[in-house]
């Protein structure tokens, strides 16, 4: 269901069933930039002209043509006197391609509909163009909450200026993330892993602590369908810089490695790994042993990095909860239990009571089920 906006938002009370419908489906169609398109917006856009059809699409790839375009390309001639349906406010500004309020104006719509305002506008951007022009437009017809669900990452990096992050966890029913201290443990199954490749994509960096990155000796890259444009780079906290020269990081084509450390790491054991192809950087030890997080999510905002996505283990899953930075968690729950050797997915608990909600429908992967849930914010 829609969470749409109350009906002092922008006429949002104009809409029609009709209107609803195909607005959902510019959103839907949005999804489909997953991974290719970051850190720019995911668009979708539908253009209708006498109850039909008659252009759809999206952004699909970073640098390549707006949703808008791509619909009103689709529709040609029929998209005069039509109404157009886009997730995002029309863009009014000259980037790598031209602002789709004027291709709008130039194709002669007749009407606007859209979901969430372009935070990345000037106040009174495409919206407010197409107004003046004499368009009919409607928006933003969607609530906060919703426009977050349908693209966190980008509206949380334009309104706080700071990193997104997720955490992705595979737990047992007891809550368990391997069967016991060291061991690798394959806790879900291939259709959960496909669903983790697919969501790598859609990450700027990926992120593990250095006891996973040891125990587990993992690729960090997006190895399904979804290929990014450019692959995430690999996070590795390690306070000691104990990472060795032969993991499968340094040994398998990627994103750049970066490994944050300690002052406590020697020295000789930061040569080598960028020798190996690291770049390490040496941050503030927390109170706990790990590195200091929010130091770590400020030396990565200033290289550039906008959303990663942490893949464990338990230490530093309860680091970031406890600092209050993570804004999504995907947790894949496998139907087993790993018995009482097993190591726990929360260590510790996060200081404060974080309100959490789910972000869309439990979803089955084979055996296994994934929730999606966004941090409540503080009103």
């Amino acid at each position: 269901m829609s969470d749409l906006a109350p009906p002092s938002q922008q006429g949002a009370s104009t809409l029609t069933t009709e209107d609803r419908r195909y607005l959902d489906r510019a959103r839907s169609l949005a999804r489909r930039g997953w991974g290719r398109v970051h850190p720019n917006p995911m668009v979708g856009c539908v253009v209708v002209r006498d109850g039909e059809v008659v252009g759809e699409g999206w952004h699909e790839r970073y640098g390549g043509a707006h949703a808008e375009v791509n619909a009103l390309d689709r529709a040609g001639s029929a998209a005069r006197e039509a109404t157009v349906y886009v997730s995002l406010e029309p863009c009014d500004h000259q980037g790598k391609t031209p602002a789709c309020s004027r291709a709008l104006l130039k194709a002669g719509v007749r009407r606007v509909i859209y979901g969430a305002p372009d935070p990345g506008d000037r106040p009174g951007g495409g919206g407010e163009r197409l107004r003046k022009a004499g368009v009919t437009v409607v928006g933003p017809v969607l609530g906060p909450s919703e426009w977050h669900r349908d693209d966190p990452a980008f509206f949380h990096v334009a309104e706080r200026r700071s990193c997104y992050v997720a955490l992705k966890l595979a737990v047992s029913l007891d809550g368990k993330i391997s069967s016991a201290p060291g061991a690798t443990t394959n806790v879900t199954s291939a259709e959960a892993l496909e669903e983790v490749h697919r969501l790598r994509a859609g990450f700027d960096a990926l992120m593990v602590g250095g006891m996973t990155a040891r125990v587990d000796d993992p690729r960090l890259t997006p190895r399904g369908e979804v290929r990014p444009v450019r692959p995430p780079a690999r996070i590795v906290l390690d306070s000691r810089a104990r990472l060795p020269t032969t993991a499968r990081l340094f040994r398998e084509e990627g994103g750049p490695v970066v490994v944050f450390a300690s002052a406590e790491a020697e020295q000789p054991r930061l040569n080598r790994l960028e020798e190996a192809g690291a770049r390490t950087e040496v941050v503030r030890r927390a109170a706990g042993g790990e590195v200091e997080i929010r130091e770590v999510l400020s030396r990565l905002w200033d290289s550039g990095t906008r959303s990663i996505l942490c893949e464990g283990g338990g230490r530093v899953a309860c680091s970031l909860l406890n600092e209050d930075v993570v804004r999504r968690l995907y947790l894949f729950v496998a139907p087993r239990f790993l018995g009482e050797r097993g190591v726990p997915a929360f260590p510790y608990p996060p200081a404060g009571d974080p309100r959490w909600a789910l972000a869309e429908e439990p979803r089955a992967l084979g055996p296994d089920a994934l929730l999606v849930l966004d941090r409540v914010e503080e009103s």
